[in-house]
């Protein structure tokens, strides 16, 4: 009886200690990696959060062979993100969080100016963030899972200005 008591106390004590963060606790704030077609890294986000809503803009590109040096700008945006550069312009905005849900926001595909309606999951460890963006109902749509980076992956006094705002994202 003595040894029961003993492993009991023991794994209450290991379970306090190795309690994991809730999912309440975990947010898309930080950086994430998206990666192209073929599983290639191609961008690094930085997601935000300012009274209750989330953002995620475009911090750093992985140009594809021969893009090197040259500025991409969202030639096909309309309205105040017409001709911006790319890097730095929120993708992903007016996201509402529940639990591990973000709902009720849009990404820009800032190649053709196409913004949709958009939804992500965040894994319960909240290391992978699925981004689905749609059109009108959630199946008509296509998903992304992106990996969480390192909170070091870039000095935030390195993230690049807002072209929209005019600012760096706060963290």
């Amino acid at each position: 009886m003595k040894k029961l008591s003993a492993a009991c106390a023991f794994l209450a004590l290991f379970s306090i200690m190795h309690t994991p963060v809730s999912a309440e606790e975990r947010t898309v704030k930080g950086f994430w990696q998206s990666y192209d077609d073929s599983d290639k890294p191609n961008a690094w986000f930085y997601f935000t959060e300012k009274d209750g809503v989330y953002e995620g803009r475009l911090v750093k590109g992985f140009p594809k062979p021969g893009e090197e040096g040259k500025v991409k700008t969202c030639d096909k945006c309309e309205g105040p993100l017409k001709g911006l550069p790319v890097v730095g312009l929120p993708i992903v905005t007016g996201m509402k969080r529940d639990g591990l849900a973000y709902e009720e926001g849009k990404v820009l595909d800032p190649r053709d100016g196409t913004v949709y309606d958009a939804r992500m999951d965040l894994s319960p460890d909240g290391k992978k963030l699925e981004l689905r963006g749609y059109v009108g109902i959630s199946v008509l749509g296509q998903t992304k899972t992106w990996t969480r980076l390192p909170d070091n992956a870039m000095p935030l006094d390195a993230l690049p200005h807002s072209p929209v705002a005019g600012k760096k994202p706060t963290p």
